[in-house]
């Protein structure tokens, strides 16, 4: 029951807990104050259709978690818009890829800078020596972002090989 009192002592925070947490918030705040000019969905679906390049809607579809008819809705206002344009599977004649333009390269590129621009202007608020901490942990961040990237793609071996020794 959730009103019942328990005697036991709270667990203690994971190791690194409060770095996830701060983490968290920090993309949370960031994405709460982009522009609202697309939605979640689409700017997943353009981000991973500009790291992944051209993808099945099947795929994309398991890749967000939303129904098939959905994204097949969603590609075809994204083509009416120019982001996205469709072009036959070179190995499966009936198949279908989704695959970003020109135009929906340069949106993704844009809208990447309007957040850099907003990180860099949160971090220049910084007093210098947390600007320079943030600095020196650079190479562990571009070590989670690296992992997280993995992990979205369904490479990361880490994860698999953890939950293998773990059976």
């Amino acid at each position: 029951m959730l009103n019942e009192v328990s005697d036991q002592p709270p667990p203690e925070p994971a190791e690194g807990s409060d770095v996830a947490l701060a983490l968290y918030s920090l993309v949370a705040m960031v994405v709460g104050i982009m522009p609202r000019d697309i939605s979640l969905t689409v700017a997943t679906t353009l981000n991973v259709l500009e790291r992944a390049g051209p993808q099945r809607i099947t795929h994309l579809a398991t890749r967000l978690g939303v129904a098939q008819p959905s994204v097949t809705s969603l590609v075809d206002k994204l083509e009416h818009e120019g982001l996205v344009a469709r072009r036959a599977d070179p190995t499966d004649a009936r198949g279908v890829l989704v695959a970003l333009t020109a135009a929906g390269r340069r949106y993704v590129r844009d809208r990447r800078q309007v957040g850099t621009d907003l990180l860099v202007e949160l971090i220049d608020g910084l007093p210098a020596d947390q600007a320079r901490s943030l600095r020196a942990a650079l190479p562990a961040l571009e070590a989670v972002v690296a992992l997280a990237q993995r992990r979205a793609d369904g490479t990361d071996r880490l994860a698999t090989a953890v939950g293998e020794a773990q059976r």
